[in-house]
């Protein structure tokens, strides 16, 4: 497995429509749209940056995980996400390599992607998710 690029960095936030306003009119991003993800409580925010992307992400509920993150730790960075072409092999190497892992199966992630996250215990405390987007 090798990572193939930085896919995205998810920010969490507490009012999405306030803070994309500030990618907008501070920054000059565009958005390029945004959806809901029920399986996360999470409404996101796209925003391209050359070959990347920012991901600005609003909890849609009091539980959700967007939520705890703000609770615990304030708006800020939540996630870093690394493009791989399997996700599945991805996965197996991640436990080749003795990472433990939030998904043991891919699922479902915002614009379409296959998901999967590493435990921060096994990243340095740094959320990574991988991504596979066809």
């Amino acid at each position: 497995m090798k990572a193939l690029k930085v896919d995205h960095i998810g920010i969490a936030v507490k009012d999405l429509d306030e803070t994309i306003k500030f990618y907008q009119d501070v920054l000059g991003l565009e958005l390029h749209g945004s959806e809901v993800v029920e399986e996360q409580k999470v409404r996101v925010a796209f925003l391209p940056v050359g070959d990347t992307e920012v991901e600005l992400l609003e909890s849609t509920s009091e539980d959700g995980p967007i939520a705890k993150f703000i609770e615990k730790n304030g708006e800020g960075v939540q996630h870093i996400a690394f493009k791989v072409d399997d996700i599945e092999e991805a996965i197996e190497y991640m436990h080749s390599k003795g990472m433990k892992m939030i998904d043991e199966t891919p699922r479902y992630g915002a614009g379409g992607a296959k998901i999967a996250f590493v435990h921060p215990k096994s990243s340095h405390r740094v959320l990574v998710e991988l991504c596979e987007r066809k």
